[in-house]
């Protein structure tokens, strides 16, 4: 698989070209993006990745500052091709990735890492799924219920950080995610749950704890209807 990553920055002067045997995929670091393209014409900004497929006519401008990661690839995990939706929001690890790949291609040329780096990419890049750009006011509310998922998460609380009334709120956010907001932050925690269960030696109870959950008891019996198995039987395997 031939492909590559770098680090880029624009003008504001509106650029037009094609990618004769590539597909670029572009994901800001800082600032935004605007594209001009067949299926696409918006801003990119930062949580977004935009797929801009081989022999697609675009133009693109973004401020002096703004800063990208660009992925040149030969080929693409197969559901980023054909899609109907040519910018999503990238999953809270990705970005982490994103943002190391930046500071890793800024610190050093190591090209056996380099190639590791473009390998987890892709295996990344499998794990996305497509769907349209969230609102950034929702964007804010995903990143603050990842931040605290350990606190109480009301509805007035996330309401208020995305600046809207709380019946605004749940409209904005079912639209955004297809879900309720309680079902989002029970999905959130019972998937970190599971990570701290695999990748860590903590006590169940301080798991609990680290997800929101101040009853033991009230953790497992969720735990145990989220996965089949306790939280007990589940780090034992």
């Amino acid at each position: 698989m031939k492909a590559s990553l770098s680090i880029r920055t624009y003008t504001k002067r509106m650029n037009r070209h094609i990618h004769g045997n590539y597909h670029q995929l572009v994901l800001p670091t800082q600032g935004n993006i605007y594209i001009d393209m067949d299926g696409f014409v918006g801003k990119v900004a930062v949580g977004n990745c935009i797929v801009i497929p081989q022999g697609v006519a675009h133009g693109f401008n973004a401020d002096e500052a703004s800063r990208f990661i660009v992925a040149d690839m030969e080929e693409l995990p197969s559901h980023l091709l054909g899609g109907n939706v040519a910018v999503f929001s990238v999953t809270s690890p990705l970005l982490s990735f994103i943002q190391f790949v930046e500071k890793q291609l800024e610190y050093q040329v190591n090209r056996k890492l380099e190639t590791s780096i473009v390998e987890t990419f892709f295996l990344l890049l499998e794990q996305q799924e497509l769907s349209r750009t969230v609102d950034s006011r929702i964007r804010a509310v995903q990143s603050l219920i990842a931040d605290q998922l350990e606190q109480s998460l009301t509805i007035t609380i996330l309401a208020n950080a995305a600046y809207l009334s709380p019946t605004q709120f749940k409209k904005l956010f079912k639209d955004n995610l297809r879900m309720s907001v309680h079902k989002y932050i029970t999905l959130q925690r019972m998937e970190k749950a599971k990570a701290l269960l695999s990748h860590t030696d903590l006590p169940v109870q301080l798991i609990a704890e680290r997800v929101g959950y101040s009853d033991l008891s009230a953790f497992s019996r969720r735990f145990s209807k989220h996965f089949g198995v306790s939280p007990r039987e589940f780090s034992r395997t």
